[in-house]
């Protein structure tokens, strides 16, 4: 662990849901197998493998933090602001502490139960979101996958904010094909959230090959459906689970989005589920 001088902490992002991407840490310690931020370990100057070393960011006092006023800060996207050195840091406590009475709205996506500590923290924010990213309800897989809290933790904290009236997030992300059971997710987090997102399994970088292996190891019986999938290019599994989850959720009185239609999402009751799932559309409408 290291601490780090940082010359600021609101970078302008490019993200279709943020205008600035805010991360308190460089690295994380929950080393998830299939962590897409695995890439910023090019920009430090660690040896160790990514999920085994986190940087601590130190940074001047944000000055006149109300021009950041209706805008939209995204904390935790390439770290999780929640991973246990926070409970000593205390460096996103700070962060929220710089920007409160802003104006500016914050999402936090998180693995983590420690954002608790800051719920009435997070609730002075305009339209604050917490999500928390569940792609499974076995605790054997999520520990093959993950060193963050539990899913029970996780479903619980969801219901702490969500009764005091947090707009939370279910993040099922990412969706493993032939493993992940997406309707029991769907279902446990029924009267926790307000919205579900659903995003496809990304195999690019090099974990691609570590989950590949994993999946042979464990479950050779879908070795032809990666193959398809991540070789061949295949997307017809994504196709027929979204066409099914679109019927389910009808039948269910779940309203069903494609990405194009989240925005009018109003945060009701029961939650709405909106369909991520590609990749490339979500960068394509990152770049517009």
């Amino acid at each position: 662990m290291n601490v780090i001088e940082a010359k600021g902490i609101m970078t302008k992002s490019n993200l279709p849901v943020a205008d600035f991407s805010v991360n308190p840490y460089v690295g994380c310690v929950f080393a998830c197998k299939y962590c897409y931020a695995s890439f910023m370990k090019r920009f430090t100057k660690h040896d160790e493998p990514w999920g085994e070393f986190v940087d601590v960011k130190e940074w001047p006092p944000i000055k006149n933090p109300s021009k950041y006023a209706g805008k939209e800060a995204f904390i935790g996207s390439v770290c999780d602001a929640y991973q246990p050195l926070e409970a000593k840091y205390g460096r996103t406590r700070a962060l929220l502490e710089q920007l409160q009475g802003s104006g500016i709205s914050i999402s936090i996506a998180t693995k983590s139960d420690l954002v608790l500590r800051d719920l009435d923290l997070i609730k002075t924010f305009p339209n604050a979101r917490v999500s928390w990213s569940i792609n499974t309800l076995d605790e054997s897989f999520r520990r093959e996958m993950d060193r963050a809290a539990s899913i029970e933790r996780r479903l619980e904290a969801m219901r702490q904010f969500y009764e005091a009236g947090v707009q939370t997030v279910c993040q099922l992300a990412p969706i493993f094909p032939g493993i992940t059971d997406v309707k029991a997710i769907i279902e446990a987090v029924r009267g926790r959230c307000n919205l579900v997102w659903l995003e496809d399994l990304n195999l690019r970088g090099d974990y691609r090959a570590r989950i590949t292996a994993w999946v042979h190891e464990n479950h050779p019986e879908l070795d032809d459906l990666y193959r398809a999938i991540y070789a061949k290019k295949d997307r017809s599994y994504w196709a027929a689970l979204d066409a099914e989850l679109r019927a389910w959720c009808a039948e269910q009185g779940l309203e069903y989005l494609r990405d194009d239609d989240s925005r009018r999402a109003d945060f009701g009751e029961p939650p709405i589920v909106v369909n991520y799932f590609y990749h490339s559309e979500v960068k394509k409408s990152a770049k517009q």
